[in-house]
């Protein structure tokens, strides 16, 4: 497994010539390494600046996040962290403020705020619906309990970004398996429509699955699907979806499919005709 390492500690033990460490690694911060062509992953990042703070510091934000496990991290996004190290580098973001200690976890012995202290700390230092997407990954590889997030929105009321992170977390949904699922969710709810149910999971009549739909409003029997390259590059799963929409509209379900190509207006006429056929 490729991991980061502090050069000085490698040379100490012997484990490395100067030479050896001068020609097969490469420096990612001073005197933090890796090997030579290695491409830096948001794991790597958050693993390299936890060693640049000599093991002091607190990852958080989107590096505590790709360490909790979430998807969609941007790799080439800074590494945050909470660090007394304030020399300024492109590679970092040093933050500032409070931790409890009740906080702070360890993951491999790296320090790391908890899932719910990453989730406040994104609600508050991202633009609402970046906020939402990281925190709709981060709850969903994490079982996040957004009712740990609240409490925590009371800890620190008086903070200055308080009342926003308060406002996204009214639209933080652990259902969305990709940022475009929490985008089209946010489409739907800014338009007007109640909040639709995510993951619906559809059965027959015997009790076979035969779906998981994105989201929709099961009583109305209404569905959306966002609808990836993969359904459409994958000739077997282009034939799966045909066999699942048939059986779903045997049950008298409508699905709305939802691709790139579609614009605000074209969803949110597309929904709202179908949503009031179905009242």
């Amino acid at each position: 497994m490729i991991e980061p390492f502090i050069g000085s500690e490698a040379l100490a033990a012997g484990s490395l010539t100067r030479h050896q460490l001068r020609t097969r690694f490469t420096a990612v911060h001073q005197d933090v390494y890796l090997p030579a062509g290695v491409e830096l992953d948001a794991l790597l990042r958050a693993k390299a600046c936890w060693l640049r703070s000599r093991r002091r510091g607190v990852l958080a934000g989107y590096s505590a996040s790709a360490l909790h496990g979430a998807k969609w991290v941007d790799n080439s996004r800074p590494a945050e962290i909470f660090d007394s190290n304030r020399r300024p580098t492109s590679q970092v973001i040093t933050r500032e403020g409070q931790l409890a200690t009740d906080e702070i976890w360890q993951l491999g012995g790296i320090k790391l705020t908890n899932p719910a202290r990453t989730a406040l700390d994104l609600l508050c230092w991202y633009p609402l619906d970046s906020a939402v997407v990281a925190t709709d990954a981060l709850a969903r590889a994490t079982r996040l309990k957004l009712a740990d997030v609240r409490l925590l929105i009371e800890r620190y009321r008086g903070r200055r970004e308080i009342r926003r992170a308060r406002e996204a977390l009214a639209l933080v949904d652990p259902g969305a398996e990709s940022p475009r699922e929490t985008w089209l969710r946010l489409v739907l709810v800014r338009a007007g429509f109640p909040p639709p149910q995510t993951q619906i999971v559809v059965r027959n009549e015997y009790g076979v699955l035969i779906a998981h739909i994105d989201m929709g409003w099961e009583h109305l029997k209404l569905g959306l699907e966002y609808e990836g390259d993969h359904h459409r590059t994958s000739r077997r799963q282009f034939n799966r979806d045909i066999h699942r929409y048939e059986e779903l509209r045997d049950m008298g379900w409508v699905i709305i499919r939802i691709t790139a190509e579609d614009v605000v207006g074209s969803i949110v006429h597309r929904v709202g005709a179908e949503f009031a056929r179905r009242q």
